[in-house]
């Protein structure tokens, strides 16, 4: 917790949520698949937090990164 500046499973669950980013952002999986990738047991679950984290759902999200990268 010390050197994370914040406690072990929060970082946890940010660093999937920044790998789950990553990988909407740099594959063509679907967000079930990136899910399960990422240790959620659910695609509504990785969507829930992902939303809760990031401000936009999984496949929102990926769209607007795709429009923003046109």
């Amino acid at each position: 917790m010390h050197y994370l500046g914040q406690p072990p499973m929060q970082y946890l669950a940010s660093w999937h949520i920044q790998l789950g980013a990553r990988l909407l952002r740099e594959s063509n999986r679907t967000v079930a698949a990136i899910a399960l990738d990422t240790g959620y047991d659910s695609e509504a679950a990785f969507a829930h937090a992902f939303k809760r984290a990031v401000g936009a759902p999984p496949g929102a999200w990926r769209k607007a990164q795709a429009a923003r990268s046109e």
